[in-house]
């Protein structure tokens, strides 16, 4: 049994939309953030406290063009979803409690005030109870969730903001990298970087990914699905792949690199790893080299690479471009444990197996 959430709107300020636009929304082809609902959740900061949140149609924001996070990117976010349950119709938010700590860790960093958790996660259910009939029926979709908060004093000096705004937004989303199964290909990014010691790379803050555009693009361009992010000092250490963690089956035991404070700490990545030392099977959380990751693809060693995150869930890798070369990694046809992984996730999700870890958050 998951947590029990709570349906009292009554704590915010509700103006609903007169005509709902989910009706010409066509469900059985749903990309990934291509519609919104008709609702969004927006509280503001200001004379060191958060305002009554208000659930309003979804449309525009009035900002100042001299807001400070337009201007020095003082600007952090979160994603998470909410699901459907297959068997019971009751929706369930996957461990929005560890997406609340992440963004206070992010607001931290960024000197931005936090809403507590308490409130992080009362707001989400509310927004996600009056957007109930958004969220798809099927299994894999889910209605996405995306909490920003940003400053919003109008000003130009280099310091926190004085004011900040507040906003959750949803759209409903099917799986990010279409089918499921399908193995993504990678490149190893031996150029740029996403992260270095001492900056931002574990805060989800806006300019982390801006930083990435250019060389997704150039990847994209060149037939490859992501990248995969080296460290920032010798660009010989495997971290992130795109917007997810990256795990490598070697042997017996899965590694995924440590975090060591240029990695996201991942949801989905903390996930994982307790579902894996419930099963009995080895992890490794290291410093994990191209070297050797090509040495254990060469030897047989590599069993499968896999990814995951909100967004993609888990997912398979089949091939990394590094150098020149390509390190491959078929996944099994059957029986892989990227697949294990993602039933026993989305089982767990979508209310189909037990919540063991009390991971789920019940929206009445």
């Amino acid at each position: 049994m998951g947590k029990g959430g709570s349906s009292a709107t009554d704590q915010y300020l509700l103006t609903r939309v007169r005509e709902s636009g989910r009706e010409s929304v066509d469900f059985d082809n749903l990309g990934f953030g291509d519609v919104f609902t008709d609702h969004m959740l927006v509280s503001d900061w200001h004379d060191g406290a958060w305002s009554t949140p208000r659930i309003i149609p979804h449309g525009p924001l009035s900002v100042s063009p001299a807001a400070l996070g337009l201007h020095y990117g003082q600007s952090v976010f979160e994603g998470l979803k909410a699901y459907w349950g297959i068997t019971d119709n009751q929706i369930r938010l996957f461990r929005p409690d560890r997406n609340a700590a992440r963004l206070a860790a992010s607001c931290e960093r960024l000197c931005i005030p936090a809403p507590d958790p308490e409130t992080f996660v009362a707001a989400i259910s509310a927004l996600v109870s009056v957007e109930r009939n958004w969220v798809p029926h099927v299994r894999g979709q889910a209605l996405y969730l995306r909490p920003l908060l940003f400053a919003s004093e109008g000003h130009l000096a280099v310091r926190p903001a004085q004011t900040y705004t507040f906003v959750v937004i949803a759209a409903p989303v099917s799986e990010y990298f279409g089918r499921t199964g399908r193995a993504l290909s990678l490149k190893a990014e031996e150029r740029f970087t996403r992260a270095a010691p001492g900056g931002t790379g574990s805060a989800k803050t806006a300019g982390n990914y801006a930083a990435t555009l250019q060389p997704m693009l150039s990847t994209s361009c060149e037939g490859f699905d992501q990248i995969l992010w080296l460290d920032g000092r010798e660009h010989r250490f495997a971290e992130e792949a795109g917007q997810m963690n990256v795990f490598f089956y070697l042997d017996d035991t899965v590694v995924t690199p440590d975090l060591g404070g240029t990695i996201l700490p991942g949801v989905t990545r903390e996930s994982v790893l307790a579902l894996l030392h419930d099963w009995g099977i080895p992890t490794e959380e290291r410093r994990l080299s191209m070297d050797e990751i090509q040495q254990a693809a060469g030897k047989g060693r590599l069993r499968e690479i896999f990814g995951a995150g909100t967004a993609a869930v888990v997912v398979p890798i089949m091939r990394i471009h590094h150098l020149g070369a390509d390190i491959c990694c078929r996944p099994p046809k059957h029986g892989s444990l990227c697949a294990r992984l993602y039933d026993a996730l989305l089982g767990v999700q979508h209310g189909e197996l037990p919540d063991h870890y009390q991971w789920t958050y019940r929206v009445t």
